[in-house]
């Protein structure tokens, strides 16, 4: 990886509340389509009633270390750039949906215009020095994004300090965001 730079995001279950402000600031920073989506917000009941918890998470592309969607894209659209993000580039796409297939995390979908689209870390605003979009308007400060190499910066001290797990850590992506 370029400069040794290792990409990832935690996001704290017990910040947040759902409002979707994560989803509607991807979607105004990056112009998607009314039914596109890089983010989502997720609300999971676990338990039997009256003994149930709640968990709400704001879910993405996780980056993965080795994501499956590199290696089942057929033309080389989807790739690891920088910082190990995993990236789809639109004039290389042919919307096969391949790599839809391939996704365990059912992060990705086909825009309207025929490519496969889905969340970047905001790599353009990560190069100029800002926050993906979703971070910087988190109202309740759940979501924190980094590189996990840095042991100065606040994803590699989140992990460090707080138990956290991975989604379908068993399908060895080693995926890079953090709940």
């Amino acid at each position: 990886m370029k400069n040794g730079v290792r990409y990832a995001m935690t996001m704290d279950t017990k910040r947040c509340v759902g409002c979707s402000a994560c989803v509607l600031a991807c979607k105004a920073e990056n112009g998607l389509p009314l039914d596109g989506y890089r983010d989502w917000i997720v609300e999971e009941t676990r338990g039997k009633f009256p003994n149930l918890t709640m968990e709400i998470r704001s879910e993405r592309c996780n980056h993965c270390e080795h994501p499956a969607c590199v290696a089942a894209c057929p033309t080389g659209a989807s790739h690891v750039a920088e910082g190990g993000t995993v990236l789809v580039e639109k004039s290389k796409c042919t919307g096969c949906k391949a790599c839809i297939a391939a996704c365990p995390y059912n992060a990705r979908y086909v825009h309207p215009k025929g490519y496969v689209d889905k969340c970047t870390f905001c790599l353009h605003r990560v190069k100029r020095g800002q926050q993906p979009a979703c971070v910087e308007i988190c109202p309740t400060k759940a979501l924190t994004f980094g590189d996990m190499n840095d042991p100065d910066g606040d994803v590699a001290r989140l992990l460090r300090s707080r138990q956290s797990k991975v989604s379908k850590p068993e399908t060895g992506l080693k995926p890079r965001l953090y709940f």
